[in-house]
C-alpha cells in the first residue's frame, strides 16, 4: 500500500559563496526558508522539522505564500532531496510533475514528445503509444503535432503537456500547479482530465494558490510558513485560517467540512 512518513525532516542548503548577496536572494526565491547566518557556511534553512503522514486514498493540498517551502517538501517527497536531518520515507512509485515543459524537446514533434514525456513520467513506451490517439484528441493540435514543439505558441506547450500528464496511472501523484496558459474553455476541460487523473492516483499532494483547484481535487491541506508546517487538518479549515472565510463560500460545497 502506498504511503509518505517523514519525521521531523528538515532540508538545509549550505551557502559557500556567502559574499554574494544575489546568489543568496536567488537560492532563497527557489527553494524559500531562512538564512541561518550564524553557521560558518551560511545555511537556508528550506524546511524545518516537517513531519507528515499520509497513506493510500490522501488528497493532500499545499497551502504558502511563494517560498514558504511547498516546492522544496514535494522534492523531498519526490526523493530528489535528501533530509538533512530526520527522515522521509515513501513506498510507492512516484509521480512527480513539478513543470509541465519537463522532458519535452523543442527540435522533435509533438508525437515525439508525447512518448518522450511519459517516459519521463514512469509510463512504458508500449503504454504511451496506447494513449497517443487519445492525447491528440484531447489536446485539439490537430496536424501542430507533426511538427516541432519549437513551432508552438506557450498555450500549445501547455495543453500537449496536460494531455500526457492526464493520461499516466500513477500510485503517487506530486503535482506543483503550472496551468494558466490556456483559455478558459480548454481549462475547463484539463480540469475534468485532472480530476480523472486525481482519481486514479493512489495518493496526491498537490501545491497550488488556486481555491477552487483545491476545493476541487483535494480533502485535506497542510500549510507551510517559513520551511515549516503551520497547520495541518481539513481542507476548509485550512484554507479558511489561510486566507480567511472568503476562501470557502457557502455555495461551493467540495472538499472536506
Amino acid at each position: 500500500m502506498v504511503s509518505i512518513t517523514t519525521r521531523d525532516a528538515s532540508v538545509d542548503f549550505p551557502i559557500f559563496d556567502a559574499k554574494s548577496r544575489s546568489l543568496k536572494k536567488t537560492v532563497l526565491g527557489v527553494v524559500g526558508g531562512n538564512i541561518d547566518s550564524g553557521a560558518k557556511v551560511p545555511v537556508i534553512q528550506a524546511l524545518h522539522e516537517v513531519t507528515v503522514d499520509l497513506e493510500d486514498g490522501a488528497r493532500v493540498g499545499l497551502v504558502g505564500h511563494n517560498g514558504a517551502g511547498k516546492s522544496t517538501l514535494l522534492r523531498l517527497l519526490a526523493g530528489i532531496y535528501e533530509p538533512t536531518s530526520g527522515t522521509a520515507v515513501v513506498h510507492g512509485k512516484v509521480a512527480p510533475v513539478f513543470d509541465l515543459g519537463v522532458g519535452m524537446d523543442p527540435e522533435i514533434s509533438g508525437y515525439e514528445n508525447i512518448l518522450i514525456r511519459g517516459l519521463f513520467l514512469g509510463m512504458t513506451r508500449k503504454q504511451m503509444e496506447k494513449r497517443v490517439d487519445d492525447i491528440a484528441e484531447f489536446t485539439e493540435l490537430g496536424d501542430f503535432l507533426s511538427m516541432p514543439l519549437r513551432t508552438y505558441s506557450t498555450g500549445m506547450r501547455v495543453r500537449l503537456a496536460l494531455g500526457v500528464v492526464t493520461s499516466i496511472d500513477p500510485e503517487i501523484l506530486l503535482l506543483d500547479e503550472g496551468i494558466g496558459a490556456v483559455d478558459a474553455a480548454f481549462l475547463e476541460k484539463a480540469r475534468d482530465r485532472l480530476g480523472d487523473l486525481v482519481a486514479r492516483a493512489g495518493l496526491l499532494v498537490f501545491a497550488s494558490h488556486s481555491d477552487e483547484f483545491l476545493r476541487q481535487l483535494c480533502t485535506s491541506a497542510i500549510w507551510m510558513e517559513h520551511g515549516r508546517i503551520k497547520q495541518q487538518g481539513s481542507l476548509k479549515e485550512v484554507l479558511t485560517a489561510y486566507k480567511g472565510p472568503e476562501a470557502w463560500p457557502l455555495e461551493k460545497g467540495h472538499g472536506a467540512a
